[in-house]
């Protein structure tokens, strides 16, 4: 038997502030026993902004369901065809492996060398020391989990963006116009990325905004651009036990959004330390509407 309860914004977003800050649900629940509410109240109003963290969702407004099941994520199919080549345009690319969850697919020959170069000579000069909001304040600060450089190109900046953007809207069937700007990131030896969703959590403002302008991320397009021979600088997926080596002209495509609105938190990845020389990839996110770049409102 479930139950509607009113959930004030202010116990909320007190309880939204603890948890980004890293603050345990356990005690969270036993601050607020103590202060008279019903242990099953309690755990309900910790449960109910935890899932939303977990599973990308808004917070929960004004009211809640005590007694409700725990949300689970129902994956669904992959929006990549079935089959060994994806033709797509001018190329065409081969499957070398697909998952279930998160629905996922590695490709050979999705960019051709000469594409590599070209983008790589285009991002170096633009490089920046590569940042990340921060969870609890919402501002971009260096990322001490991603220890790596990286720019971003607008839509359509040039006319190879153009091309490779047609590209990956042929591939996964959404429009170029739900595509962020591609991100280029260097690597160079030592440099890695700690495990962490692409999904937007609600913890702070800026992600917030961001989901309502354009709408939650739901797939990821990672392109490889160019070997890495020495080790390292794998992407790892932690809950699965499954990484993919870089190649040069390789992608990774995986999708992490459903029809209800839920991310996927087995989507959780992570780049291993470069053990040397350097590693180039560029990355396309991809929301569930166009994208609104917070400069353009």
């Amino acid at each position: 038997m479930t139950i509607t309860v009113s959930f004030p914004a202010e116990i909320r977003d007190w309880i939204a502030h603890n948890l980004t800050r890293g603050v345990a649900p356990s005690a969270i629940i036993e601050e607020l026993v103590g202060r008279s509410n019903p242990l099953e109240l309690a755990s309900a109003m910790v449960d109910a902004v935890s899932s939303a963290f977990m599973y990308g969702m808004p917070l929960p407004g004004g009211t809640i369901e005590v007694g409700a099941p725990p949300l689970t994520y129902q994956p669904e199919a992959l929006r990549i065809p079935d089959g060994p080549l994806i033709p797509l345009g001018e190329r065409t690319a081969r499957v070398v492996a697909r998952m279930q969850r998160p629905a996922a697919v590695q490709l050979a020959n999705f960019l051709g060398a000469n594409e590599c170069e070209q983008l790589i000579a285009l991002a170096r000069p633009r490089l920046d020391r590569s940042t990340v909001v921060d969870p609890v304040t919402g501002r971009h600060v260096v990322a001490g989990h991603r220890s790596s450089h990286g720019m971003f190109f607008r839509l359509g900046e040039t006319p190879l963006i153009s091309r490779l953007e047609a590209r990956i809207a042929e591939l996964t069937g959404l429009p170029v116009e739900n595509g962020e700007g591609l991100q280029l990131l260097h690597y160079e030896a030592g440099a890695e990325s700690t495990p962490h969703v692409d999904y937007l959590v609600a913890n702070n403002t800026s992600n917030i905004e961001s989901t309502a302008r354009s709408g939650q991320r739901v797939g990821t397009l990672l392109m490889y651009l160019n070997d890495v021979d020495s080790g390292g600088g794998e992407t790892v997926f932690p809950h699965l036990g499954w990484s993919v080596t870089p190649r040069r002209g390789d992608a990774l495509y995986f999708e992490y959004g459903n029809r209800f609105g839920l991310s996927d938190p087995s989507s959780l990845h992570a780049s291993t330390p470069l053990r040397a020389g350097e590693k180039w990839v560029a990355t396309k996110w991809i929301r569930t509407r166009r994208f609104v770049p917070r400069e353009s409102t």
